[in-house]
């Protein structure tokens, strides 16, 4: 077990954390929360060994294996993404590029030598298959389908992956590592809500020692069993998920409060006491013994909750017209111009958004979220069909880079004060900031030095200051703590024009959205209302909702011979196809995975290496055999989480 006592950090005059003690074990999953800015990241580098504490001390046990994944991470090149991910398996790795190398070198060596290679293979595919190589390759290939890599994408260069998909890369290596405490800092950052779903489960199963940062309610709830809140300075524990934490806070407060003003009155009349027989010298005594007493009170101290924002007021915006936006049989995709047919995204997306609504994109990342956001905006063109606004549509759209264009020389105030048409009264823009966490004197804080949260604050500030009528936002909780992330669903209940939003967090959705966009397989379905079964896909009590289509879709997905088959009043099942294909998958699979077991029976077998070239062949069918059971375990994944079980 990791125990951390008396911990305390400081930068210069602003003090982060003091006395702060945790214990970290098997079975304790605990969710670090707080503000940014708060000391939570240094707070878990500490404890990492990557920061020294001014105070206290971290005893890490020497067999002690930790694992941690960071918020920003470093660049990695030169090898696949499956083999980055099998970099966590250790030994099992370099076991597995001997076998590889001695395979290859059966087949480009003869006589002594290759029977040499061929007895260092034997011996080395033994030990692979005793210390569960096999099994681990299989595990890793599940965690990436389990974090929304497509199979085809298991064999891509790292060096052509994109910053979200590296955390993906750096969270399936970490997880194949099974270290005995996983730390972890916004593990849920770039995912989307199916690979949430999936990571939920994995980690409320996980049996070592957890510590995870996190501004998800849900995944908090999911996962947890502790939660720590880091606030005023202080680390305080509770037990239980996030809901749990709510109540139990709130019921310290209160019992805080009490205790406080108790220790108000007494004090009070203390005082009363003192200054009316300061001068009188039969009362000395009893007077200098109150002062003494007064001086010695350990006095209570009301751990206030640490809200960075308040409600504000949007500037209104003109009214725009009923229909805000529609798209009628759109197919969209990339084209490269260089004379190959275009890379199809989404297929025959018709839809219309009513001014007043409130829609979320939720399906897997790389689906196509981004590219119809880009169709509404008009950042880009469809290939077939049409995508029309309304008349009087002012936009505004915020993405995942937002932040990162802020210019981090200018203080908070001066970067707010580039956003077009919002005045220069610095009242009034400081009472603006102050809603969004920037009080007294943060607003003069250079850029430079917000933290990643602080930074996303800001943008998010600019974008929602501006008067326009839709708003457009992607991934706008990224890095946001909880009190701002109910910063934001406060403004968006309060928002009085249509919204579009791409965000993993569900908790938001339920409170703000009102529609729901499935968009998957090159398909954009709309839910009307927030269905479970859509936004926890792999929940088993997540009851399947009935999908509303809007006026406008075509009649055919509605009608035809589907209904035909629909007898008796039986309703069709909407996954029975996908289960067919499951189970056709697994039967697949299972064969496959006999066939790996059968090869490997034979290459078990002495005799077989008195054949060089028998051996050459059985090795090479081995290697043949374990891709295609992998192949086959990947597709098994895909459809599985589709399913939703």
């Amino acid at each position: 077990m990791l125990t951390a006592s008396g911990l305390s950090r400081s930068f210069g005059p602003r003090t982060l954390f003091t006395d702060a003690s945790l214990q970290l074990g098997p079975g304790r999953r605990i969710a670090l929360v707080g503000g940014n800015g708060t000391g939570k990241t240094t707070l878990i580098e500490t404890i990492v060994g990557l920061q020294d504490a001014d105070t206290g001390e971290v005893h890490r046990p020497r067999d002690l294996r930790i694992g941690y994944l960071p918020q920003e991470l470093p660049t990695e090149t030169g090898r696949s993404v499956f083999e980055q991910v099998m970099l966590g398996a250790g030994p099992v790795t370099e076991l597995a590029h001997q076998v590889e190398a001695l395979g290859i070198r059966i087949g480009e060596t003869s006589g002594a030598e290759q029977e040499q290679a061929l007895a260092d293979f034997g011996e080395a595919q033994s030990r692979f298959e005793q210390i569960g190589g096999y099994a681990v390759e299989s595990d890793a290939h599940r965690i990436l389908s389990g974090l929304g890599f497509d199979p085809a994408d298991h064999g891509r260069p790292m060096d052509e992956m994109s910053g979200g998909w590296r955390m993906r890369v750096a969270l399936a290596r970490l997880l194949l590592s099974a270290p005995d405490l996983l730390i972890m800092d916004e593990p849920t950052n770039h995912l989307d809500v199916d690979s949430v779903a999936w990571l939920e489960q994995h980690l409320a199963a996980w049996s070592g020692g957890l510590l995870f940062v996190s501004h998800d309610r849900d995944f908090i709830d999911a996962v947890a069993n502790r939660v720590m809140e880091l606030a005023g300075g202080r680390l305080t524990e509770y037990v239980g998920g996030f809901a749990d934490f709510v109540v139990a806070r709130e019921e310290k407060l209160v019992l805080q409060q009490a205790m406080a003003a108790q220790q108000s009155r007494q004090v009070a009349h203390t005082e009363r006491f003192i200054e009316r027989f300061r001068y009188k010298a039969t009362k000395s005594r009893q007077v200098q013994s109150r002062i003494k007493s007064l001086e010695k009170l350990d006095r209570v101290v009301v751990d206030r909750p640490n809200v960075p924002a308040s409600r504000f007021g949007f500037p209104k915006p003109r009214r725009s017209s009923r229909l805000v936006a529609e798209l009628e049989g759109v197919t969209a995709g990339y084209d490269d111009c260089d004379g190959v047919e275009p890379e199809i995204v989404l297929r025959n997306v018709t839809f219309d958004i009513e001014r007043g609504r409130t829609v979320a994109l939720v399906g897997p990342n790389g689906a196509g979220k981004t590219t119809l956001v880009r169709l509404l905006t008009g950042e880009m063109a469809p290939l077939t069909g049409r995508v029309t606004r309304g008349t009087n549509v002012d936009m505004s759209h915020f993405d995942q880079l937002q932040a990162e264009i802020l210019d981090d020389r200018r203080t908070v105030l001066e970067e707010f004060k580039t956003v077009s048409g919002i005045g220069t009264d610095g009242r009034n823009l400081r009472t603006y900031l102050a809603s969004f966490g920037f009080r007294g004197d943060a607003v003069d804080r250079r850029v430079g030095d917000l933290s990643g949260g602080e930074q996303t604050r800001l943008a998010l500030a600019k974008t929602l200051a501006v008067p326009v009528n839709l708003l457009i936002l992607d991934e706008p909780t990224n890095h946001l703590d909880l009190p701002s992330c109910d910063v934001l669903e406060d403004a968006l209940e309060a928002y009085p024009g249509t919204v579009v939003l791409i965000t993993h967090d569900r908790h938001l959705i339920r409170s703000v959205a009102d529609v729901l966009v499935e968009v998957r397989d090159g398909r954009a379905v709309w839910h009307e209302g927030v269905p479970d079964r859509i936004l926890y896909p792999t929940r088993p009590d997540a009851a399947p909702a009935p999908t509303v289509h809007k006026a406008g879709t075509r009649p055919a997905e509605r009608a035809g011979s589907a209904a035909k088959k629909q007898k008796k009043g039986k309703p069709k099942d909407p996954d029975q196809g996908i289960r067919r294909r499951l189970q056709r998958a697994e039967r697949d699979w299972e064969a496959a995975e006999a066939g790996v077991l059968e090869v490997q029976d034979r290459l078990a077998d002495p005799d077989l290496y008195q054949d060089p070239d028998r051996a050459a062949t059985v090795v090479a069918e081995h290697e043949a055999a374990k891709d295609a059971a992998a192949r086959l375990m990947a597709e098994w994944e895909r459809l599985s989480t589709r399913l939703g079980g």
